[in-house]
């Protein structure tokens, strides 16, 4: 039996972090193809809320690892623990969501567990002994399909090509102790939380991206995403050039979005950016080069300067409510 384990994690407030139910989804379609069951690891100072948090989701057994050493999240706490108990599970494969802390947690639990990895994968094919998994590479360019030979596997979900998991009931808590690292190397020092009043960017129904065009101007991005009650994103370009904060970057080096409602406002469409949104379930393009690659895998394109069509669409989407 193919037993998965997913890492559950945690929000800076101590919440349950949503990507973590995409990663579940994932978790029950492997564990479908072999057999097993989906476990998960929650890791905290005191572990239960979180671990409640998670239970109903489709989780045979969420194992609680509470600690003083888990308050906050440094991979060389957390990588042993989690490593440990999917030895101690015979897990045959462990994933976490592909965050900013999944894509540091799990390369390190695939090297104390000798694991095969794949990152970032979209979907689960095959079954037995033929499971395998596809993920991105190039950019997106290509889709590698990823049979991993190794006893125990690896792997980190992309959160947009899986549903949440739906809450089921019939999940249990079990309380373990991992051992706290002998000699820590690393400490946590702080966390400076970048506040916003618009929706998270990875988790918003709409968002609003500026390219380029906006020349550095993102006034009527922000004006059109507030209407909209939209997050706000911007292609690598405008990061590099500082104009706007790199968290705000949708991208394959920045964040992987899928929303309801992609607005593109003065992107051409390179390649790392559309494979940062294509899963968007419409995309409208904003720009004024007709020959822009944005309008290749836009839903509707307008060739239009963004100064003007954007303030005109806030204006009469605020006319209709």
């Amino acid at each position: 039996m193919g037993n998965v384990l997913i890492f559950v994690e945690a929000n800076p407030d101590g919440s349950l972090r949503k990507a973590t139910l995409n990663a579940i989804t994932a978790g029950q379609q492997l564990a479908k193809a072999t057999g097993g069951e989906v476990h998960a690891v929650a890791l905290a100072k005191d572990a239960g809320a979180l671990a409640n948090a998670v239970k109903a989701h489709g989780v045979k057994v969420v194992h609680a690892g509470s600690g003083p050493h888990f308050e906050h999240y440094v991979a060389e706490d957390f990588a042993p623990a989690v490593a440990a108990l999917a030895t101690t599970l015979k897990a045959e494969w462990v994933g976490a969501a592909a965050t900013s802390i999944g894509r540091d947690l799990l390369p390190r639990v695939a090297a104390k567990l000798k694991a095969a990895m794949a990152s970032e994968i979209m979907s689960v094919t095959g079954s037995g002994a033929d499971v395998a998994v596809t993920r991105p590479m190039w950019a997106g360019a290509a889709i590698a399909t990823v049979k991993l030979s190794s006893p125990v596997k690896c792997f980190t979900v992309r959160a947009t090509e899986f549903a949440l998991a739906e809450a089921s009931g019939g999940g249990e808590v079990q309380p373990f102790t991992p051992a706290a690292p002998e000699k820590p190397l690393t400490k946590f020092v702080g966390f400076k939380e970048v506040k916003s009043a618009r929706p998270a960017l990875t988790e918003a129904r709409v968002v609003v991206s500026g390219g380029r065009g906006t020349k550095g101007d993102f006034g009527p991005i922000e004006g059109l995403a507030d209407e909209l009650h939209a997050a706000v994103g911007a292609s690598r370009a405008v990061c590099d050039a500082g104009w706007q904060p790199n968290d705000l970057q949708v991208g394959q080096t920045g964040k992987v979005v899928a929303p309801q409602l992609y607005i593109a406002a003065g992107i051409s469409g390179a390649i790392q950016h559309v494979a940062g949104m294509k899963g968007s379930k419409t995309i409208v393009a904003v720009n004024k080069d007709p020959d822009a690659p944005i309008f290749q895998v836009a839903d509707y394109g307008l060739v239009a300067d963004l100064f003007k069509a954007l303030p005109e669409l806030q204006a009469a989407i605020k006319a209709a409510k």
